[in-house]
């Protein structure tokens, strides 16, 4: 991996837990990640006055892609709220944000797309997954097929799919849009559109699941102030880690990487739901995120 690429992941890695940390502590639910998106839209209006020619470069198959990618997204959202109400920051978050690495290098793999990865960034993405599947347990005896069987597991897992889901859409959306406009920052333009249209369209979904699901219409309209203005904090940050992944995008070869190394995420997440949260600190919690750092290391260096 590129150093560019390497240094926006690491900042998107850092921001994506943070704001995972705020999401938690509010009482999670479908509404507070579709305010939480309507703001990050905000945040990039601006882009729809300042950079219309990107506009141009939008054909029909990057518009379905963004019809796509903002299912994903609505899944990824309703599925990872879902799972913070039935368990800890420091459980779902691991497993949410590691299994997509294996979905998304089988099925780039089965579509030929991107360079093939490389044996040590498989053993990588190999560690960073069982590490993750360690990191759950309160004991080590405890790693057992039947204990992962729950509706936190369940709603983390469905998560990870939407992960794969829209990180595999996005890279071949970023392949047809080709935003190199030069230098580091270039095709910002692009980019900026790109994301402030999957936003709306995924806050459309949210929109729909949360007029359709009577707990979740429940749920927006009994927010507080507090908890629109914490709200419009985690959307910015969804914004921010969300663009920074797609300049990644054009500093790698397989967007495996990528998903691959923002697990970067992960011990943060866990460390952050110890510390702010007060989460058990059982010993498999620290192994887990051990062996998953230094699959993410072998990962850099594939």
């Amino acid at each position: 991996m590129s150093l560019p690429a390497i240094f926006l992941l690491l900042v998107s890695a850092g921001v994506h837990a943070t704001w995972n940390l705020a999401g938690k502590r509010q009482h999670p639910s479908t509404a507070f990640m579709l305010v939480s998106n309507l703001f990050g839209c905000l945040c990039l209006l601006p882009v729809l006055f300042v950079w219309d020619r990107a506009l141009r470069e939008f054909t029909g198959i990057v518009w379905l892609f963004l019809g796509l990618t903002g299912v994903f997204q609505a899944v990824y959202y309703i599925a990872l709220a879902g799972a913070y109400r039935n368990g800890d920051l420091s459980v779902a978050y691991p497993l949410a944000r590691s299994s997509p690495v294996l979905i998304v290098a089988a099925v780039t793999a089965l579509l030929g797309r991107g360079k093939p990865v490389s044996g040590l960034a498989l053993a990588g993405m190999s560690l960073i997954v069982a590490g993750c599947l360690i990191l759950p347990m309160r004991r080590f005896s405890d790693i057992r097929l039947r204990n992962y069987w729950n509706l936190m597991s369940l709603l983390a897992l469905t998560a990870a799919c939407g992960t794969a889901g829209y990180s595999i859409i996005d890279a071949e959306a970023m392949a047809v849009l080709r935003p190199d406009g030069g230098g580091l920052w270039g095709g910002v333009d692009t980019l900026a559109l790109y994301a402030l249209l999957e936003g709306l369209v995924t806050s459309a979904w949210l929109a729909a699941f949360v007029l359709i699901w009577r707990p979740e219409r429940r749920a927006l309209f009994g927010l507080r102030r507090s908890d629109v203005w914490t709200a419009a904090r985690v959307g910015v940050g969804i914004v921010a880690a969300y663009v920074l992944v797609l300049f990644a995008m054009r500093f790698v070869t397989n967007v495996s990487y990528v998903v691959a190394f923002r697990l970067l995420s992960i011990p943060l997440g866990a460390l952050l739901g110890v510390a702010v949260l007060k989460e058990p600190p059982h010993l498999p919690k620290f192994a887990g995120v051990a062996v998953a750092f230094v699959g993410l290391i072998l990962v850099g260096l594939g």
